[in-house]
């Protein structure tokens, strides 16, 4: 194609300046050819993309397209039900919802009922009518002096920075609206977490942003003066989180303003990236401790921690640690390997970390067989979305959910795909000011709000055709699962339930003999 553009090259010129003799007014063309000869010229020089030096000028015709690759296939590729990893069906009850807009479906479902991995609950016929009063979950172990009363369905994770500050603004408004809690991600207590007032849920990551000295490293007095604000509810220790377990949270540089450097006492200029590991502890047992040390520094009130699970034998050390030292978190937070973030590496987001119905199941099975599971709340939080979805974790043990990539969708997101590139069209997940300004704080508030409302609505009303008055009454038998096309298992039969205290009495009956036995309270 290289000689090619020099021959219609050439002949163009002449052209140009056969025409011009007779036309005068053609060697006007010229400023539209020379530059482009000149583009195709640079092509075949630089070395950099073989597509371009090979096809000069049109090559560009690739990485056009290729830039607008994921609207093309959003918009006119893409079904109602195989977007990711959100699908358009998905997106759009998410919208209705959020809006005040019909949310029905006509003409029946559009899921293949007989396909592998298709899952539904048993209805009753005698459904239920339950009490509004069960949307609340009072989290608070034995040592909590201040427990708060949660709302079933909360805003999950996500910090100012990897999201905007109007995006902020709008989900802590709307859980003050809605009268649920909005978590703070790892990045730490800015300004618009606090402002309007919401229910917060500080996480403390690696980085201790927000609660740390000048050399990174974890403070008590930074921690207690903030965690004495009257809307900090609850504090909430990331230990991983599921998109990129063992991995810390990384801010891209084009996302770090002057404001975000100083909130989180960072260097300008370069990617923020926080340890993988705490430097505050670092055995299951000192983990516990820095739990009393918060709990303690916050006047008493709830702390718990985040995971994702991965190895099992770590977790059950921390199991141990709770019953050598007496010391209990008052909630933990189980995270899925399907969970969202801003950036990852793929290898992370895809390979690592144990999905969220399994680490659930492990984690409530673990307190259970363990006699904790009383004195500690478990949240779910994974790719949560509808009344439905939170209705099969919390047939797992789960006692409340966390949504995040659903509360963008409901302040406008649109499954762009560009949250870790400062270029978010809807203003949702970038620091240009620019596209921050599109996102209207006031409006999408309130749909913050609507979603959380319509969301807790629907689960009830599945709660109550499986004829259940509580959440606490789903158990996984309730949930169906077509494992092939001959085979339909319950959750019980794919997630079996162990009885109280049997870790302590027989561990060989339980699947973690081995795990409880290299479980160490002294090591992870």
């Amino acid at each position: 194609m290289r000689t090619q553009f020099l021959i219609v090259s050439t002949g163009l010129l002449l052209l140009v300046a056969a025409a011009s003799a007779i036309w005068p007014p053609a060697w006007l063309s010229l400023f539209i050819i020379l530059p482009l000869i000149g583009r195709g010229v640079a092509d075949m020089q630089q070395t950099k993309q073989a597509i371009k030096r090979n096809f000069p000028l049109i090559g560009h015709a690739r990485y056009l397209l290729e830039m607008i690759r994921p609207e093309i296939n959003q918009y006119f590729i893409e079904s109602n039900s195989d977007g990711k990893p959100y699908s358009r069906n998905d997106r759009s009850l998410i919208y209705q919802r959020a809006k005040g807009e019909l949310d029905t479906l006509p003409f029946g479902t559009q899921k293949d009922v007989y396909a592998t991995g298709y899952e539904w609950i048993n209805h009753s016929l005698a459904p239920a009518h339950p009490d509004a009063a069960f949307a609340r979950v009072t989290v608070g172990g034995p040592d909590c002096t201040q427990p708060y009363s949660a709302s079933v369905f909360n805003v999950s994770g996500m910090s100012y920075g990897s999201l905007s500050k109007n995006a902020v603004l709008a989900l802590n408004t709307g859980a003050k609206m809605g009268n649920f809690a909005h978590n703070t991600g790892e990045g730490g207590l800015s300004p618009y977490h606090l402002e309007p007032g919401g229910d917060i849920i500080w996480q403390i990551g690696t980085g201790y942003f927000s609660a740390r000295d000048r050399q990174g490293r974890f403070s008590e007095s930074e921690f207690a003066k903030r965690a004495a604000l009257p809307n900090v509810k609850m504090i909430e220790i990331k230990l991983s989180q599921g998109a990129k377990p063992g991995h810390g949270g990384i801010l891209p540089a084009s996302k770090l303003t002057q404001e975000i450097v100083e909130i989180r006492g960072v260097e300008p200029g370069h990617d923020v990236i926080s340890p993988p590991a705490h430097t505050a502890f670092s055995t299951p047992t000192e983990l516990l401790q820095f739990v009393k040390r918060l709990r303690d520094a916050s006047g008493g009130k709830p702390v718990g921690f985040k995971l994702c699970v991965g190895k099992r034998h770590e977790f059950l050390g921390i199991i141990k640690a709770m019953m050598s030292t007496g010391i209990t978190p008052d909630f933990i937070t189980v995270d899925g390997g399907e969970g969202g973030t801003g950036a990852a590496p793929l290898e992370f987001s895809d390979s690592v970390g144990t999905p969220l119905n399994e680490g659930l199941s492990f984690v409530h099975n673990a307190l259970v067989a363990s006699e904790l599971r009383d004195r500690i709340r478990v949240i779910a939080s994974g790719k949560v979305n509808t009344g439905f979805s939170m209705a099969t974790k919390i047939a797992l043990g789960a006692d409340m959910c966390n949504a995040a990539r659903a509360m963008m969708f409901a302040i406008g997101c649109i499954q762009a795909l560009r949250c870790n590139s400062n270029q978010c069209p809807t203003g949702v997940a970038t620091q240009d000011p620019a596209l921050v300004g599109g996102l209207h704080v006031g409006d999408k508030s309130h749909r913050v709000a609507r979603y959380h409302r319509e969301t807790v609505k629907s689960f009830f009303e599945v709660l109550g055709a499986a004829g259940l008055q509580r959440p606490q009454d789903l158990k996984p038998w309730f949930i169906m699962k077509r494992v092939s096309a001959m085979e339909i298992r319950s959750y019980a039969d794919i997630y079996p339930q162990l009885m109280h205290g049997q870790l302590l009495i027989d561990p060989s009956t339980t699947g973690m003999s081995r795990a409880w036995e290299n479980a160490s309270a002294a090591h992870f």
